[in-house]
């Protein structure tokens, strides 16, 4: 391979990097708009879509929500389409489609967006394997055992709550928490220095006491 035909390989692997960073910061940044209620309206309207998809969720299977919402959208599109037809046919207008808009734009995936995401989401599925290999594979007794609590508090949680209910609270907190914490800031991280101070002192006696566990040092 020649040296230029490498240089331009590698100018297009580092801006494909670049671009895949890039939105993916957009995304991130976008997200935490959402839910810091930079735009109540979109804010509003995201938090109630998902509200109400969550609370349909749990009245009616999913099969059901998704078939409502599907026949809501058909009874929106078909009136619509039948209120222009009749609107032309009175006024002996010939505008046409009512969609043409929508259905000459192009709704196709481009391989390079496609790919773009599928390493994004690869990149997270690899760190979620070590991670689970880590814990699993008891690497840091610590951790492991940290992770049987969670677990063990975990069926306690799911003896109360089904997994519908779980996210409910989980959409409610999500767009509830983020506010109040930039309102309350201060207050709220010296309850949590406090509390994380003293998490690292008992979690520095078990490590102590626990024979085999692997010792961190003060860098990590």
């Amino acid at each position: 391979m020649d040296p230029v035909t490498q240089s331009a390989q590698i100018s297009s692997s580092q801006g494909f990097a670049d671009g895949q960073n890039s939105a993916t910061k957009e995304s991130k940044l976008a997200a935490k708009d959402l839910i810091h209620w930079r735009d109540p309206k979109k804010s509003g309207v995201a938090f109630g879509l998902s509200l109400l998809m969550l609370l349909s969720l749990a009245a009616f299977s999913i099969i059901s929500v998704v078939s409502y919402l599907l026949l809501a959208l058909l009874c929106v599109t078909i009136t619509f389409r039948i209120y222009k037809s009749v609107v032309q046919a009175v006024q002996k207008s010939n505008e046409g489609h009512p969609f043409k808009a929508l259905i000459d734009k192009d709704v196709s995936i481009a391989p390079e967006s496609f790919r773009k995401h599928v390493d994004a989401s690869l990149t997270y599925i690899n760190r979620a394997l070590k991670q689970m290999s880590h814990l699993f594979l008891v690497e840091d007794l610590v951790d492991s055992l940290k992770l049987a609590v969670v677990m063990w508090l975990l069926t306690y949680v799911g003896a109360v709550f089904n997994g519908i209910t779980i996210l409910i609270l989980a959409d409610v907190l999500l767009f509830t928490v983020p506010p109040v914490y930039e309102k309350n800031k201060t207050q709220i991280d010296q309850y949590i220095d406090l509390a994380r101070t003293q998490v690292n002192t008992t979690i520095a006696k078990l490590q102590e006491k626990l024979p085999g566990a692997v010792k961190r040092s003060k860098t990590e």
